[in-house]
């Protein structure tokens, strides 16, 4: 009688387990089929012969298949990057794909003033124009860190590192106009808030600062596309969707593994996370279109806290004071 238990309790488990295979493997092609349906894609077939566009972080990632799908439209890009090693590799890949052999590295480390500077000073001695700057660089990390000039590591990444570059190429942007900022934002930022009270926040749990970054991100937009109104030079932000690339890597063992399955059915990849970067970058649609916030390659709203101008103006003079802008640093 217990052997009979037995094989019909076992044979429960496998009907029991086989229809929860079948159940996650249905609720995996929905997410996926909703995912391909409700995606946005960059329409625009605009050409980009004659531009330069800068992009941030472009050796992996949303960076490299948006310098990927740019070189195609025959831009000369400039692929800023920390690890100049794999953004060599990176880059030789796109001028083979894109048949463009208008593609250079330049080292950029967003987290260090110097870097910034060196790099800016690069770009506005040799490069006569510039179309298209992307924000697009950003970090993740569990570990509390700050830079050698005293700045939480994430915010100075994501957040100020971009604010003085901004500044710092700001005169090639307007002398190229009509130009265009893209600064990558994530919708994420809904769960956190920049606290004005403790702007450098070195004691804050480290991942929780990625949406503070982020949020930090549409707020500099904001203040940024209302000082340029009728400059020639537009801002605009996005969130390019939750994407299944490197920015992960650094979630430690064993938390890696739930995310790696959760990543490959709800996720974006990569190509479909870098067409909002593309379509603010290139579309004709979006001529003149400035401090707007978009998803899928249509326009976003945004909750009432991140738009508040007042509270923007006063982030903004605490950045200038964060990155330390000097006298003869040009203006915005």
């Amino acid at each position: 009688m217990l052997k009979l238990w037995e094989l019909f309790s076992c044979q429960v488990i496998r009907v029991a387990a086989g229809v929860a295979g079948l159940l996650l493997a249905f609720i995996t092609l929905a997410i996926k089929t909703y995912n391909c349906v409700t995606l946005g894609i960059c329409k625009s077939d605009k050409e980009m012969n004659g531009k330069t566009v800068i992009i941030t972080g472009a050796n992996s990632g949303i960076g490299y298949e948006t310098a990927l799908d740019i070189a195609k439209r025959g831009a000369r890009v400039i692929m800023a990057c920390r690890n100049m090693e794999l953004a060599q590799k990176a880059r030789d890949e796109i001028a083979t794909k894109s048949k463009n052999e208008n593609v250079v590295v330049r080292q950029l480390d967003l987290s260090s003033p110097k870097s910034i500077r060196d790099f800016a000073q690069d770009i506005n001695l040799n490069e006569t124009k510039l179309d298209v700057l992307i924000h697009n660089a950003g970090m993740a990390t569990f570990t509390k860190k700050t830079t050698t000039e005293g700045l939480e590591i994430t915010m100075a990444t994501n957040q100020f590192g971009p604010f003085l570059l901004t500044h710092l190429l700001i005169d090639l942007l307007r002398r190229s106009k009509p130009s265009r900022i893209v600064i990558v934002a994530s919708e994420l930022y809904r769960i956190a808030n920049v606290n004005m009270e403790n702007t450098n926040p070195v004691n804050v749990f480290p991942v929780y600062l990625y949406y503070v970054s982020k949020y930090a991100n549409i707020m500099f937009t904001l203040e940024l596309a209302r000082r340029l109104e009728g400059s020639g030079v537009t801002a605009n932000c996005l969130h390019p969707g939750v994407i299944n690339s490197g920015i992960w890597r650094s979630v430690p063992f064993p938390m890696n593994l739930p995310l790696k399955l959760i990543a490959k059915i709800f996720f974006k990849n990569a190509e479909q996370g870098a067409q909002t970067s593309i379509h603010l970058a290139v579309s004709d649609e979006v001529d003149g279109v400035n401090g707007k916030y978009f998803m899928d390659c249509r326009e976003h709203c945004l909750s009432r806290g991140v738009s508040d101008m007042a509270r923007a103006r006063k982030y903004w003079d605490v950045c200038e004071k964060l990155v330390k802008l000097r006298p003869d640093d040009p203006k915005i």
